[in-house]
């Protein structure tokens, strides 16, 4: 190793390990100066969150015993760090920090003053801290969080909404033929299939006698789709991503879609969820207990044709309830013909904790289980509305799946 990349290591240990460990790697230096100007202020905005003896409202060292988390009726010092922290890291190193800024030092201050929270990064994790702490969020700091709130909503419906609105209309859409031609919705493989017997063998060619189409036109309302949300706490990011999916389901007239939440009691959020996710995700009210058969009895009442219904339980099957319950209405809605789908976590993160006992049993009346990131949502929807295997499909998106 060169005397240069050894350097460049024991800079980037110095930013790791922070002030206590800067006179034993300066002297592997042989003195010279670890940090310039640019990387101080990055090692200032780093010590900030993750140095006990730094406080991040004032320059006054802490006593080695504690340090405060009070913060004052201003933050300037407070708004210059969110502004160090957004200048000199990547936005999902930002979204860490942030998060560990609330989690590790209390700071809700970024939540409650409307000239910091301007200058806070929007990503989920935050969206779910807001939503949280919603109740006590300053009438004055409202209306930012709120369009903080949308800006991630915005996002994430431009990432999703195509791929889901193309799922479900081609999925609907190949369920039948039309006899009208048109060259965007020749069915190929049918055709072929039903013409094999007109090939030619001199010109070795495939003559069709006739061409099959896929139908355009699609029933209003063709499909029920519940969408059953666990609201506990550790649920968060599942319950964004479930309202905004449940959003855009509204928004197909294919589909008559009901979005419920439930802790202990259980709420109808279906006509904020086709209005405006936002005032949905505002009326969530995240953590308390869990009546999952109370929301399951709930949701049976908006099954009429059980063979045209999707029903996806979001929930880590932490049951507060009768669970006995649970799983015979469970067990009853799936051998109707209603398909049933439950997923431990809808979210990047990959599956929380959850009850694997619950799990299995929901697995033997073939209802899958198993976490599933947002971006493999409209295969998974596609797939249950043509009729498919749902625990084969299920191992198709996660093979570990229950």
């Amino acid at each position: 190793m060169s005397d240069n990349e050894h350097f460049e290591q024991l800079k980037r240990w110095r930013l790791i390990l922070g002030h206590s460990a800067n006179d034993k790697l300066s002297d592997m230096a042989n003195g010279q100066e670890l940090l310039d100007s640019e990387l101080s202020l990055m090692d200032q905005a780093l010590a900030a969150i993750y140095d006990e003896t730094t406080e991040i409202m004032t320059d006054k060292p802490q006593k080695s015993g504690g340090r405060s988390a009070s913060l004052g009726a201003s933050s300037p010092k407070l708004t210059k760090w969110l502004g160090d922290v957004r200048s000199f890291f990547p936005s999902d190193i930002v979204s860490v920090i942030q998060a560990d800024a609330i989690e590790r030092k209390g700071l809700t201050q970024l939540l409650f003053e409307p000239e910091t929270l301007s200058q806070v990064k929007p990503d989920i994790r935050m969206v779910a801290t807001l939503i949280a702490l919603k109740g006590r969020i300053p009438e004055k700091t409202k209306e930012t969080a709120r369009l903080l709130v949308r800006e991630v909503i915005d996002e994430i419906l431009a990432r999703l909404e195509h791929e889901i609105r193309r799922a479900v209309t081609g999925a609907l859409n190949r369920r039948k033929h039309s006899p009208l031609p048109s060259m965007t919705g020749l069915d190929w493989k049918t055709t072929i299939r039903r013409n094999l017997k007109h090939y030619d063998l001199d010109s070795q060619k495939l003559i069709p006698e006739r061409f099959y189409f896929f139908e355009r036109a699609r029933r209003s309302k063709e499909w029920t789709v519940i969408l059953d949300i666990d609201q506990s706490g550790s649920m968060a990011d599942s319950v964004i991503y479930a309202s905004i999916i449940g959003s855009i389901f509204a928004s197909l007239p294919a589909l008559d879609t009901h979005v419920v939440a439930f802790d202990t009691e259980v709420a109808d959020l279906s006509e904020q969820c086709a209005n405006d996710p936002v005032d949905m995700l505002f009326g969530i009210q995240l953590g308390g207990g869990t009546d999952i058969n109370k929301s399951v009895q709930y949701c049976e009442q908006f099954i009429s044709d059980p063979k045209k219904t999707l029903f996806i339980l979001i929930s880590d099957l932490y049951e507060g309830g009768n669970q006995a319950s649970l799983i015979r209405r469970m067990e009853n809605m799936r051998q109707s013909g209603v398909s049933v789908i439950c997923l431990l976590a809808l979210s990047d993160s990959g599956v929380p904790s959850y009850d694997a006992a619950l799990a299995k049993k929901l697995s033997t009346f073939g209802i899958p289980c198993f976490g599933c990131t947002p971006d493999r949502l409209p295969e998974l929807i596609a797939g249950a509305l043509q009729g498919r295997d749902l625990q084969e499909l299920a191992s198709a998106i996660d093979p570990a799946g229950k």
